[in-house]
Order: C-alpha cells, then sequence, then structure tokens
C-alpha cells in the first residue's frame, strides 16, 4: 500500500537524520515530508471512521512542514532537537511495525490482559481470534495502534530532544512508558465494553459509518477515549517537563519560533508587514547529536 511507503521512506528520513554528517537536515526534510504526505493519503480512512482529529491534524501540518522546512536549511538548533525526537520516536516504533513477529508479541501481551482485566470487571468476553474480542454479537480488533506504542515512542522522543543525564533518561522510561501501557489497558477495557455493552447508541447522524452498532464505539474511541489520552499526554508532558528543565525552554523556544512565524507570515498577508523581512538570527553552534479502521464491512472496528 502506498500509505505503508509514506511511513516506511519517512522512517527512513527520521533514522538517517540520527547519523552525523552534513546530509542531517536533508534527511529530516525527507522524514517530514513523508509523515505529512501519510497524513493525507489516511483522511479517506479518517473520514469513514468520523475521526475529526487526525483530518485537523493533517490541515496543521501544512504551515508545520512549511516553517520546519525552512528552519531545518537555516540549521536551527530547536527545529534539529524536534527532527531527533521524531527520529528517536521511530527508532523505538520501527522494530514493532515492520519486525511482525515483536508487533504480534506486543498485541498478543495487550490481548491477554485486556481479556484478564475485562474478567476482573466481571464482563466475560470470547476470543473469536487472537486478536479479535467479542461479546454480545460485537467484536473488536486488537492492533498495533492498540498497543500505546505509538504514544510510548513519541513521549520518550520528546524526553531525548534535548541532551540529559543518564539518571534523566531512566526516570523519563519509568514516567512513560509503564504509565501509558497501563492507561492503555484500561483505555481498552473502557472502548470494548462500550462498544460490545452499546452504552452510547446516540446522535447517529454525527457517529454512525453505516454498520450497527458503530455509534457506541465512536464516542467510546474516537471522542472519550481520545479526550482522556490527550489529556493523559498533557500531564506526562508535565511530568517530563518538571523532571528535565531544558524541555520547558526548548517547548518555549518552538512556540516562540512556529508562532512568530505564523504571525508574521499573517500580517505580511494582510499588508501589515515588511514584504522582505530581515530573517531571524540562526545560531552558530552545531545541533546535539497515530488508528484503526475496517479493510472491508466484514472485519470488526479495530480499538
Amino acid at each position: 500500500m502506498m500509505i505503508e511507503y509514506l511511513v516506511l521512506i519517512s522512517c527512513l528520513g527520521f533514522l538517517a537524520f540520527l547519523i552525523p554528517g552534513p546530509h542531517r537536515k536533508y534527511a529530516a526534510i525527507i522524514g517530514w515530508v513523508f509523515i505529512v504526505a501519510y497524513l493525507f493519503f489516511d483522511l479517506p480512512e479518517y473520514f469513514s471512521e468520523n475521526n475529526i482529529l487526525y483530518p485537523i491534524m493533517a490541515v496543521l501540518s501544512i504551515p508545520f512542514l512549511y516553517i520546519t522546512i525552512k528552519y531545518l536549511l537555516a540549521g536551527n538548533t530547536e527545529v534539529f532537537h524536534l527532527s531527533r525526537a521524531a527520529a528517536v520516536a521511530f527508532l523505538i516504533y520501527a522494530p514493532f511495525t515492520y519486525i511482525p513477529d515483536v508487533g504480534n508479541l506486543l498485541i498478543t501481551g495487550v490481548v491477554t490482559e485486556v481479556v484478564w482485566l475485562l474478567h476482573v470487571f466481571n464482563y466475560p468476553v470470547t476470543l473469536d481470534a487472537w486478536n479479535i474480542i467479542a461479546q454480545n454479537g460485537f467484536r473488536v480488533e486488537i492492533i498495533l495502534a492498540c498497543t500505546g506504542i505509538q504514544s510510548i515512542a513519541i513521549m520518550l522522543g520528546v524526553a531525548a530532544a534535548v541532551p540529559t543525564t543518564l539518571r534523566q533518561k531512566v526516570f523519563a522510561f519509568l514516567l512513560v512508558a509503564p504509565t501509558i501501557y497501563i492507561l492503555n489497558l484500561f483505555r481498552n477495557v473502557f472502548v470494548i465494553m462500550a462498544y460490545t455493552g452499546q452504552w452510547f447508541p446516540y446522535w447517529s447522524d454525527v457517529a454512525s459509518n453505516g454498520e450497527y452498532g458503530y455509534e457506541s464505539f465512536f464516542w467510546a474511541h474516537n471522542v472519550i477515549a481520545e479526550l482522556l489520552a490527550l489529556v493523559a499526554l498533557i500531564l506526562i508532558a508535565y511530568g517530563l517537563f518538571v523532571l528535565i528543565p531544558q524541555l520547558g525552554n526548548f517547548a518555549d523556544d518552538l512556540y516562540q519560533l512556529y508562532y512568530g512565524e505564523i504571525v508574521h507570515d499573517f500580517d505580511r498577508i494582510r499588508g501589515k508587514g515588511p514584504q522582505n523581512p530581515v530573517p531571524a538570527p540562526v545560531p552558530e553552534a552545531a545541533p546535539a547529536s497515530k488508528p484503526a479502521g475496517q479493510d472491508d464491512d466484514n472485519r470488526p472496528p479495530q480499538e
């Protein structure tokens, strides 16, 4: 599939960025361009799921990509550090997505633990296949995106954006990986119970995809779980900022850079800014070294 090739090329670009050399900024550009392309090529699937979060991200990625490429070519330290965060995230995620046995092992572990938790909550389910959980005639397929590995990789990438001590690295891992993994197990439990128990059969005009009972999956998975996951990631990010104070400065620098560029370009379009602005000074120091859908009408929703 084209989408898989886009992700692979992006992954290779970011991994090449981790290798020292003058090619790094071009490797990072390849990584960012193809990950943005992936967001747009995947839009039909998101629309079929009535998922609005990722289409919004795709639209916002256009100005982000323009500014990122501009400052990568200029050798901006903050954007190099941002690219390093993405590269480390891909380095963590790649084995699970490109080595089937590794990814399937993780999925199997999640399925086993989710089924156990459902029985703890006195909600017995059955396995229609090694990764398909069923109850009341409804089925949910657990795929790699349901394991939490993407969020873990992203947050560990964020922690690696700036230089840290060994102690900070260890505590950052302990804060991110176990927390996200455990919270994700409960997210899966909630979505499965809500969908198979039909907790939210409301507003079919908004939530339905034509499949019977999908509304409950939409509200549980695409709305409630997404919002709670966002809150959890914000809290984890705050914990990382406390643990690694340099991350707070890094985040502020990035905000000032991207927000300043957007405001400047917007003012120029409106005729309020200079047509040939003086570029921001570039530091001379060298930089330090996402969903599930349905393939056909007979497949269950993927958690």
